[in-house]
């Protein structure tokens, strides 16, 4: 479906040239969700824009569904654009149309008849949840409705890839869950191919089926959600990985433990699939001579099944400790001893 070769992105600036994408290679299926998570300036908000050529490439080759965009005419790529839907952190809505007419904007410039844009108005007011507000401005929307407006529109000519560049970013946690299960169900109904940006590991692990980690322009990490949740490689992946996994009152609670428990062992167990699921804390009490606390545990639906971690406490003997930690291997869960200076 998409295919990214070699893609490098240049801006000359006043001191120099500025490298913001550089040397970026993908390959994304046809209906899958895929993300591309980076701090700000990692190049990801350039990368996208690559996809519907808003941003040409200095280097590489693009193509979505078949198509060579930068080989495209003015003309071509105009229709190719068709095919790609973008929604945006900010919403980008014309304040003085309603809803209904915002929705209807590209099927105006498209040329399609106003009896064909209203029957497919309708349609996509209903897909995405906002009955009733035909008529109503931007102004009187909520952050989320906008958002919902938002992928209306980018609906609006039947896409086969919906870009998302910082679609959740402005809201509100609750409203952002709600605009992600929105994205689900239309990646479900209508076998859209989307690919988002973000800074939030939520949102990866929420919805999507593959991810990037970009970082100063390149693309250090990919692969299955899933796995890299659960072996992340890079510096820059495990810090994304503990914004799900680790949060700040968890490293407080396992130094205070430390202090307090010199002699014992804090380690993190990680969980995936039906290992999440099985009573392994009662298992260690029963089977060995040490005292188990948990200092913090979170088990997590993504697209391709369970996630869980949990952090404990191992108390008592060395060589009891050791035996526990070896038989937690061999249930085959992953095992790391925290220590923290």
């Amino acid at each position: 479906m998409i295919s990214l070769n070699g893609i490098r992105k240049v801006f000359q600036t006043k001191d120099g040239p500025v490298a913001a994408v550089n040397g970026v290679n993908l390959k994304i299926k046809e209906g899958e969700i895929y993300g591309i998570i980076g701090y700000s300036g990692a190049g990801k908000s350039t990368l996208i824009r690559m996809l519907n050529m808003l941003e040409r490439p200095t280097e590489g080759d693009v193509e979505v569904a078949g198509k060579a965009l930068s080989k495209l005419s003015n003309n071509e790529l105009r229709k190719a654009r068709q095919e790609i839907g973008m929604i945006f952190q900010h919403f980008n809505l014309l304040w003085s149309r309603t809803v209904r007419d915002n929705i209807a904007f590209p099927l105006e410039i498209a040329g399609v008849k106003k009896s064909e844009r209203d029957k497919r108005v309708n349609e996509l007011i209903e897909l995405v949840g906002l009955e009733g507000r035909g008529e109503s401005y931007p102004s009187q929307l909520s952050g989320g409705q906008k958002q919902r407006v938002g992928i209306a529109r980018a609906l609006a000519n039947n896409p086969k890839v919906l870009l998302c560049d910082e679609a959740t970013s402005a809201l509100d946690p609750k409203t952002t869950d709600s605009i992600l299960d929105l994205l689900v169900d239309i990646n479900e109904k209508l076998g859209l191919t989307i690919i988002l940006i973000t800074h939030e590991m939520h949102v990866i692990r929420k919805i999507c089926h593959q991810v990037a980690v970009m970082e100063a322009g390149k693309v250090v990490e990919q692969g299955p959600v899933l796995e890299v949740f659960r072996k992340p490689k890079e510096n820059m992946t495990k810090e994304f990985v503990k914004q799900i996994t680790e949060p700040e009152e968890t490293t407080d609670a396992i130094k205070q433990m430390l202090a307090e428990h010199p002699e014992g062992q804090i380690v993190q167990l990680t969980f995936v699939g039906e290992e999440a699921e099985r009573p392994l804390i009662t298992q260690l009490i029963r089977e060995f001579d040490i005292e188990v606390n948990i200092v913090q545990g979170k088990i997590t639906k993504i697209q391709k099944g369970s996630y869980g971690t949990l952090f404990v406490a191992l108390n008592g003997q060395k060589k009891e400790v050791e035996k526990a930690i070896t038989f937690i291997r061999n249930k085959e869960v992953d095992v790391e001893v925290i220590t923290y200076a």
